[in-house]
Order: structure tokens, then C-alpha cells, then sequence
């Protein structure tokens, strides 16, 4: 394991483990954690009381940060005819159909998000295998399978972030880089945390947000007070 720089090891000893930081301090930790020499992500996580297993507690979804997410994506559209045109128009890195599902079958991944017409879907399903464990498998509850490809592709590009319950009850989402100013990272992070409450399950019991935590890249977690139901 490489050792920690001086200044890496300053930053993460100002992190207490088991301390929960209201939302301004959490992110200027997080910031001031974030060492590397490249602008790193800053990431949320959150545990939340639900059993991913039962359909009706499988939260997923999206939102759009207010302040993006700091990252250009490259866009796939699975598109035909004048979508295809128009996902082009709207700056979509890779439109095709047929052709694509063939390449990522061969191992192609070169893209980050992916949006699909419903009439592509018979198509896409071909490699749901392989893009339902990477988190892109296009999906209508997060608006990426959708006619409206020119919507769907610019918002992605504005700042649009899917997030999706893992096995273990928790939420990992983007919130932005390490460059953003303190505020810009509070507003994502309460964007995001407004719309993960208003899709508390009717079924899930007890308290829903269990606990909350901001990391960058390269540092530490974060606790993060958060009062919820």
C-alpha cells in the first residue's frame, strides 16, 4: 500500500470516524480531503431501511443537480430513423443499433450513459446482462428509455444523475468534484437527498435514511447529520 503524503494524512486525521458533521462542514472536508492531482469526484452514500429484494422497495430513480455534475458524459443512443438524427443533434457521442449491441457483446464499453427509444428495447435487452451490473441498462423510471432523445441526452449532459439501491439497502450517487465551491456541493447533495425522501417506499417501516456519508475519490467517508423519518 502506497504511503499517504503529509498533507493527505493531515486532511484525513481532521475526520473522525464515527462523528456526524452537519452538511457544510461534511463538504468542506470533503474538499479538503480531496488531494489528488486531478479534480476528484465527490461521492454520497446512503444506507437506507429498505430490502432491495421486494419490488416495491427497489428505490430507483433520478434527479437533476442544480449545480451538474462537473463530468461530460459520452452518450449511447440505441435510436432508428429521425431519432437517430436527433440524438446526433443533441451531441450524443455513439447512435446506432444493431451495430452497437454487437460491439458491447465484444467487449466494447467506451461510454458512460445510455438511452434507448422504447422500439430499441427488443435490442438492448440483448445485453442487459451486460449493462443491468455497470448501472446503465436504460430504464423508463429514470427517463432514459424515452422517444424524447433530445431531452433525455442534454439532460444527462446538464447534470442529470441515475442513482439505484444496491443489495445492501444502500444509494451511491454523484453530487459533484472537489472543485465545486462548498455551497454548489450543499444544493446537489440536498437536491438529491429531497428526492430520494419523496421515494420512501409505503412498505418500508422504521426509519428510512439510516445513515448518510460524502467521500471524494482518494478520501476518507464523512458522516453526514441528516434528520429524516
Amino acid at each position: 500500500m502506497a504511503k499517504l503524503g503529509k498533507r493527505m494524512r493531515l486532511a484525513l486525521e481532521k475526520v473522525e470516524p464515527m462523528k456526524e458533521y452537519e452538511l457544510i462542514e461534511a463538504v468542506s472536508l470533503a474538499k479538503e480531503t480531496a488531494q489528488a492531482k486531478f479534480d476528484e469526484s465527490v461521492d454520497i452514500a446512503v444506507r437506507l431501511g429498505v430490502d432491495s429484494r421486494k419490488a416495491d422497495q427497489n428505490v430507483r430513480g433520478s434527479v437533476l443537480l442544480p449545480k451538474g455534475t462537473g463530468k461530460k458524459f459520452r452518450v449511447l443512443v440505441f435510436a432508428k430513423g429521425e431519432k437517430e438524427a436527433e440524438a446526433r443533434e443533441a451531441g450524443a457521442e455513439f447512435v446506432g443499433g444493431e451495430d452497437l449491441m454487437k460491439k458491447i457483446q465484444d467487449g466494447w464499453l467506451e461510454f458512460d450513459r445510455v438511452v434507448a427509444t422504447p422500439d430499441m428495447m427488443g435490442v438492448v435487452g440483448r445485453i442487459g446482462k451486460v449493462l443491468g451490473p455497470r448501472g446503465m441498462m436504460p430504464n423508463p423510471k429514470t427517463g432514459t428509455v424515452t422517444f424524447a432523445v433530445k431531452e433525455a441526452v442534454e439532460e444527462i449532459q446538464a447534470g442529470k444523475v441515475d442513482f439505484r439501491v444496491d443489495k445492501g439497502g444502500t444509494v451511491h450517487a454523484l453530487v459533484g468534484k472537489a472543485s465545486f465551491s462548498v455551497e454548489a456541493l450543499a444544493e446537489n447533495f440536498n437536491a438529491l437527498m429531497e428526492e430520494l425522501v419523496r421515494m420512501k417506499p409505503t412498505s418500508s417501516k422504521g426509519k428510512y435514511v439510516k445513515a448518510v456519508s460524502l467521500s471524494s475519490t482518494m478520501g476518507a467517508g464523512i458522516r453526514v447529520a441528516f434528520a429524516s423519518a
